[in-house]
């Protein structure tokens, strides 16, 4: 471990154990995503920390201390379906048991011979207070079970929804009054909380347990007086996905806030629930950057060739930000999910980029078929459609044409040439091709309505002062189906260097390039030759130049073949900037975390941003902004 590594871990120690003591003491001042943040960022540096063989900080002095008869754990947990999907694949349970987790506080009632005896708070998971006295007066404490059993039951103390609107509003939420209120001398307002149950170790008489399945061990506990958690079976992993839906949807009419399910196997193992974190359970906890709406319409989005369709929802609040758009892919996606205006979705905005619907939780009655799309807006020709794509195959639509020079414009960062400008050149015939932007003179543009000599010349002279590209960025320009900087910089990585190399290359070359398959790298060579003329032009007349990647930064060192990724504000550029200056040193950028990435650059490592939360799952560097532009040499120059 290195002395950074250490002096960060010895600095979440301290931040984890503080946000323990607030959260417990009903003072929390971090959610439970950004304290998940700490934590796991923790065991990724430092993961036989001792910090993370506990559990809690909820033992006060206020309260006699007591050992648990059964360990009180903590879950792992997913936060998403494919981490689901990856413990479901390595459990491999045949029947699901699927419960509410209650946003609460855990508690241990223990039984002598079916008399209540104690009740423990989870504390470190081994030692918790003994807080008795209030916990007989709470709504569901069964003081005498009618059974001769002698163990334990566990259960969470809870405030429901209800009662902290009428009493207790000044508190933040229902889980922060009931924490405040379970640990009260004198026990005022216990009378208030009540304690569900789910689980329980113990025995009878005869020494054998009153129950032999975690479906039997709920019914017992129902039928001893208990309020047990609402259960519900599943068959598959997809099921368990399904419900999960389904309760997001149900979540803000509940009587008790939940924040996510508890997914076990019908078995009862006895040494997975001697751990403290056991491994055949785990907590499938609901997102900040999921959400459940209502599909009212859709907007079908041409862009060049494609024609995507875009989901309108009811305005809904996702990871910070009012969200009523998203993204559907293609039809394929529509018809699969069988999408239809009313349903209702999940959306999620996972990885910082568009939000998207990501399941269906229901058509309700009166939801209507979408309909796809026939014709070309543009051109008027028949639309193709494959399934996984709606495009126009018609190589002379004006949509295409327009597309690529708005693609353009973006790539060499020309910001002086608006859409309403474009429009009107391109419809004039004027512009009509990349070539045709730069034999615009100031005469010209001012012959257009609205347009100033001032900004005519600023026009003429940024397209002449934005002249140099890397080759990933000038074949990107040019708006070739699916071959974005990304899938460019893959060809440049593999050798193929220069434009001559590249429209040299046939479709058996390109297929061996990573990621590019046989219909991918057929577009490519056929949107090659069929813009050869124009991009031979654009260099022949030395209007723009292909720089090379720089091996070497002056000052600083090579990026070359190593990936970027950003994620939240930077303070010296903006993020584009940052992303150029990456592939101008011969790097790679990238929009989301993947296992290959090298690097994300933050200056919030400890946030619970999707990115953020794949890096360290992934074991991938995080730098800051500070250490970047060291890699970079841009700290050298500032200086």
């Amino acid at each position: 471990m290195t002395e950074t590594d250490r002096t960060r871990v010895e600095e979440l120690a301290r931040e984890i154990r503080r946000h323990q003591q607030l959260y417990y003491n009903g003072e929390p001042e971090i959610t439970d995503e950004e304290f998940d943040a700490l934590w796991d960022e923790l065991a990724r540096l430092d993961p036989s920390h001792p910090l993370l063989a506990g559990i809690g900080a909820d033992r006060s002095d206020r309260w006699p201390k007591q050992t648990h008869r059964m360990v009180m754990g903590s879950l792992s947990k997913a936060t998403d379906p494919e981490s689901f999907l990856a413990w479901a694949r390595k459990t491999r349970h045949p029947l699901y048991l699927v419960q509410y987790k209650m946003d609460g506080a855990s508690l241990e009632l223990q039984y002598d011979h079916g008399i209540l005896v104690r009740a423990v708070t989870r504390g470190d998971g081994l030692t918790g207070d003994d807080i008795t006295p209030n916990a007989r007066r709470m709504h569901g404490a069964v003081h005498d079970l009618g059974v001769p059993y002698t163990g334990s039951v566990r259960g969470e103390v809870l405030m429901s929804r209800a009662i902290h609107q009428a009493k207790y509003s000044d508190k933040a939420n229902c889980r922060n009054a009931a924490n405040g209120l379970m640990k009260r001398k004198d026990g005022a307002g216990v009378d208030d909380l009540d304690i569900i149950c789910y689980d329980a170790v113990g025995t009878l008489e005869d020494g054998k347990p009153p129950f032999t399945t975690e479906r039997e061990k709920i019914a017992w506990l129902q039928a001893c007086g208990f309020m047990v958690v609402q259960t519900e079976l599943c068959h598959t992993p997809e099921e368990v996905i399904a419900y999960r839906a389904k309760v997001m949807d149900l979540r803000p009419r509940l009587p008790y806030d939940i924040d996510g399910l508890v997914v076990k196997g019908d078995a009862i193992d006895e040494e997975d629930m001697k751990n403290l974190r056991p491994e055949r359970q785990i907590a499938f906890k609901f997102s900040p950057e999921e959400a459940v709406t209502t599909l009212v319409g859709i907007e079908w989005s041409e862009s060049g060739a494609t024609v995507t369709p875009i989901g309108i929802v009811e305005p809904v609040r996702l990871a910070g930000t009012t969200v009523q758009r998203a993204n559907l892919c293609n039809p394929d996606m529509i018809r699969s999910m069988d999408l239809r205006i009313g349903s209702r979705v999940v959306i999620t905005k996972r990885g910082e980029i568009i939000p998207k619907i990501e399941s269906l939780v229901e058509n309700p009655p009166g939801s209507v078929q979408i309909e796809m799309p026939a014709t070309c807006s543009a051109c008027g020709g028949s639309l193709v459609d494959e399934g996984s794509r709606l495009y126009c195959p018609n190589p002379g639509c004006p949509g295409k044409a327009y597309h690529r020079l708005e693609k353009w414009l973006a790539v060499v960062d020309v910001k002086d040439i608006g859409p309403a400008l474009l429009q009107r050149l391109f419809e004039s015939g004027r512009v009509r091709r990349i070539p045709d932007l730069y034999s615009l003179t100031v005469e010209e543009l001012l012959a257009y309505e609205r347009m100033g000599e001032r900004l005519a010349q600023k026009i003429v002279r940024n397209l002449g002062a934005r002249n140099e590209v890397s080759l990933a960025e000038f074949i990107a320009g040019f708006d070739i189906e699916g071959i974005g900087i990304l899938m460019a910089e893959k060809l440049v990585a593999a050798g193929y260097d220069t434009l001559d190399r590249l429209l040299a290359a046939q479709v058996e070359d390109i297929v061996k390039v990573e990621g590019f398959a046989e219909i991918t790298a057929g577009t490519l060579v056929q949107g090659l030759r069929m813009l050869r003329k124009d991009m031979e032009e654009l260099l022949a007349r030395g209007y723009i130049r292909v720089r090379q990647p720089e091996r070497q930064a002056s000052g600083g060192s090579s990026l070359a073949g190593k990936s970027f990724c950003f994620t939240g504000e930077l303070r010296s550029m903006k993020r584009s900037e940052a992303e150029k200056l990456v592939r101008s040193l011969g790097g790679i950028a990238r929009a989301s975390v993947t296992k290959d990435l090298d690097y994300l650059v933050t200056n919030d490592p400890a946030s619970g941003s999707e990115k953020n939360r794949k890096a360290r799952e992934y074991g991938i560097r995080i730098l800051d902004e500070e250490t970047f532009l060291a890699m970079t040499g841009q700290r050298q120059k500032e200086q």
